[in-house]
């Protein structure tokens, strides 16, 4: 027998290298037995790889392209001049109603503003509707009593001043230059002839039938302006839930707020306009009794009130007023009358202002300024009362809002 031949030591298997095939591959993912079996074969049959949704992307093209390729013309010009359109007759609505949103802002200023007195008598056990009545109650007795002091008053002196202005008016022929200027354009004998003739009226209104409906419009949006603020501060706390639930959840906290801090600031100012009201209200009383002119005090009085709700300008038309009315007395007393009023006109506007409205608005005094006129020019009186704590509002968003996302960047 021949010998085998020796093999030697025996060879170690060598690694076979994968193929690049078999290195692309993945490694398939085991299947479950069962009935789970079938449903992850049908799931894997049936739900399309990445690389067949790239595929049908690349096959596709931009959407935006074929979107718009597909639509026409007509349709894309149809839906921009229905939108142009919406757009412009909702602001068309809403410069029609811009007189009831007005009321309905001068009516939550209100509300706002006579809200904490109700809570505060709530507080102390009564129920929300008889502080709510109580509160009213009182605003319309005050009200009542400036009207029941006024009318008479303002009808007398308006009376004497029309039968007395002829004979004041030729009083000042006695003065060189306007006896001068008489001479060449005939001033006075023009604005006698036009107080005694019936035209103020006619200038002023429009006649009996524009008086008429100068007076119904007042009163309409007096009650309108009652019944609203009625109704506000009744379901103040349900007004705020409502204005803070239309606030994302994760926002609400922040919006609740903001939202508080601006009441808070509207409620303040219009506290606070009540406040300067009875101060120079109860002075201008006080100094009418002790000047000669106790019983047109209370009347005076009242339009000082009135003229004091205005900003700006309300203590010189009151001081105006006033004045003349003490000057058909006497001039002394005229000239004592200005004189108090010029005077604490510059206290008001320097000391008792300041420190009333310094932590209820917080406005800067040039912003005040140009929020009242801006508002007055657009939509007149009621415009300027309601510009103020428009901006008070305006400020607190800049400072807890604006700031704040503009330091982040």
């Amino acid at each position: 027998m021949s010998a085998q031949p020796d093999e030697g030591p025996a060879a170690e298997p060598r690694a076979t290298e994968p193929t690049p095939s078999e290195a692309v591959a993945p490694r398939p993912i085991p299947t479950p037995s069962g009935p789970r079996g079938w449903l992850h074969r049908i799931r894997r049959v049936t739900q399309p790889t990445p690389a067949d949704l790239d595929a049908d992307a690349i096959a596709a093209g931009p959407r935006s392209e074929v979107s718009l390729a597909r639509r026409s013309p007509f349709a894309i010009g149809f839906f921009i001049t229905l939108g142009a359109l919406t757009a412009g007759g909702l602001v068309f609505g809403l410069y029609r109603i811009a007189s009831v949103v007005l009321l309905v802002m001068l009516a939550l200023y209100l509300a706002l503003g006579l809200s904490p007195l109700v809570d505060r008598l709530s507080s102390r056990g009564l129920r929300r509707g008889i502080a709510v009545l109580l509160v009213v109650l009182a605003g319309l007795g005050v009200l009542a009593l400036a009207i029941w002091a006024i009318l008479p008053v303002a009808a007398e002196q308006i009376n004497r001043l029309l039968l007395n202005a002829p004979s004041l008016l030729q009083e000042l022929r006695a003065n060189p230059q306007i006896a001068e200027l008489d001479a060449r354009y005939d001033i006075i004998n023009r604005v006698s002839s036009f107080l005694t003739s019936g035209e103020l009226l006619t200038t002023l209104f429009g006649g009996l039938w524009g008086a008429s409906q100068a007076v119904v419009g007042m009163v309409l949006s007096t009650m309108v302006t009652i019944v609203l603020t009625i109704y506000l501060l009744a379901s103040m706390p349900s007004f705020k839930e409502a204005l803070y639930e239309l606030a994302p959840a994760s926002r609400r906290p922040r919006v609740r707020y903001l939202a508080n801090e601006m009441f808070s600031r509207i409620g303040g100012y219009v506290t606070g306009v009540f406040i300067v009201i009875m101060c120079s209200t109860t002075v201008a009383y006080l100094f009418l009794n002790v000047v000669g002119l106790a019983q047109y005090a209370l009347a005076l009085a009242v339009v000082v009130a009135l003229c004091a709700i205005i900003p700006l300008i309300g203590s010189t038309v009151s001081m105006v007023i006033v004045s003349i009315v003490a000057f058909t007395f006497s001039p002394t007393q005229g000239f004592i009358t200005l004189a108090f009023l010029l005077t604490y006109q510059q206290i008001d506007n320097y000391f008792i202002q300041p420190r009333v409205f310094q932590r209820s608005v917080s406005v800067p005094g040039p912003l005040v300024i140009l929020a009242a006129l801006a508002g007055g020019v657009l939509y007149g009186l009621l415009g300027a009362l309601l510009a103020i704590p428009s901006m008070a509002a305006a400020m607190l968003l800049y400072r807890e809002v604006l700031i704040p996302a503009l330091n982040r960047r």
